[in-house]
């Protein structure tokens, strides 16, 4: 897509009512708090026709809902609590990576990180950790997570119908093509691990409800007590939590510890940085602490502009009055987007935009044609995962 973009300009027809548009004007306009552009039947097919989490609803009433019983959980606040948590795996984290370093003579920080990442948001999310960090070893579940990306485009993108036909059946029909067998095989072991995720805190909470931890899913679990969401609306979001909050964690770490040590001079920045300015207690330091470090704060930044973890393109439908963007009048029905593969390497934005350059994001330096350009989240209220 980005190719295509350099060829033919900002706005590339990519299907017969498709476009790909790579202009700040027209990001903004697809991608606005208000929500007249909805998203594309494409995140249905991700889910099998399920509509019923903050992802793919396309229904703005309900997305709402969603994020109204799910937000408070991601406050400051809240977060601040469940820091020494997070802290704890993290920990454990390093502490694998320095021992596969003294047995091997290497680490592999892709799969720690990946494992990390899953041991939190299980416990965020569920208020046990999956333990895949004392394991170690790629289990079933790991490898399923790790593929959810892969089987998520063929069933969105190459067999949609295929795959709701298997998926309201709910039974994986096989079928001649073997990476649509692993794609069905893979989503289908996630709906299970959801399902025991949430049967688990059930239980936790059945055994001491008064005392019971705190978790992403406490005040969805009030909600389907007071008839406000069903189980199966909680079961969906909860499979979407464990896809979403594993993989995006992992690979950002990885990508940003690959750029940084590949580039001595950012490396020692950054090193020289985190010596003078952080407790010598390493124990004491808290997310507090990280904040005021200017130059971590800017290696993070350019790690999401060159690595964000949904790169391609986040399709939305024009509404029933049609839109004029970048030049172009589109017609109510067709779909378009933006991605942040192209806006984060216009030339015209960033320059020299393929070198990893820290320091572009130092203060003075920061434009807001940058700003508007960002899509490491997503945009407008819906974002990258809701």
């Amino acid at each position: 897509m980005h190719r295509l973009h350099q060829k033919y300009g900002p706005v590339v027809r990519i299907a017969p009512d498709e476009a790909d548009i790579c202009d700040i004007s027209a990001k903004q306009t697809i991608y606005s708090t208000k929500e007249t552009f909805v998203k594309a039947p494409f995140y249905h097919h991700i889910t099998a026709g399920n509509d019923v989490n903050v992802f793919a609803t396309q229904n703005i009433d309900k997305h709402r809902h969603f994020r109204r019983v799910l937000s408070g959980p991601m406050s400051e606040t809240s977060l601040k609590v469940v820091e020494p948590i997070v802290r704890s795996r993290i920990d454990l984290a390093v502490q694998r990576m320095t021992e596969a370093m003294k047995t091997h003579g290497f680490v592999d920080v892709s799969h720690w990180f990946f494992l990390m990442a899953t041991d939190i948001i299980g416990e965020l999310s569920f208020g046990e950790s999956f333990r895949t960090l004392e394991m170690g070893t790629k289990s079933q579940y790991i490898v399923d997570l790790k593929n959810s990306g892969e089987a998520g485009s063929w069933l969105a993108i190459c067999w949609p119908f295929l795959s709701f036909l298997s998926f309201t059946a709910n039974i994986g029909v096989p079928t001649p093509i073997p990476a649509l067998n692993r794609a069905f095989g893979s989503n289908l072991r996630l709906n299970d691990y959801a399902e025991q995720s949430l049967a688990r805190y059930s239980r936790l909470i059945e055994d001491d409800p008064v005392n019971i931890k705190p978790t992403l899913f406490t005040k969805i679990f009030k909600a389907k007590e007071e008839d406000t969401l069903t189980f199966y609306e909680i079961f969906s979001n909860a499979r979407v939590y464990l896809i979403a909050g594993s993989d995006t964690t992992a690979h950002t770490l990885a990508y940003l510890i690959w750029s940084v040590c590949k580039a001595p001079q950012i490396r020692d920045q950054l090193v020289a940085e985190l010596t003078a300015r952080l407790p010598s207690d390493l124990d004491s330091i808290s997310e507090a602490d990280l904040r005021e470090l200017p130059y971590l704060n800017r290696v993070i930044e350019e790690t999401l502009r060159l690595y964000s973890v949904v790169p391609s393109a986040l399709p939305r439908i024009v509404p029933p009055r049609g839109a004029q963007l970048a030049g172009y009048w589109f017609p109510a029905g067709v779909t378009v987007s933006s991605q942040a593969y192209s806006l984060h390497r216009d030339p015209a934005i960033h320059p020299n935009p393929e070198v990893f350059d820290p320091d572009r994001w130092a203060d003075g330096r920061v434009t807001k044609e940058m700003k508007d350009a960002n899509m490491a989240w997503g945009g407008g209220s819906r974002g990258m995962y809701s």
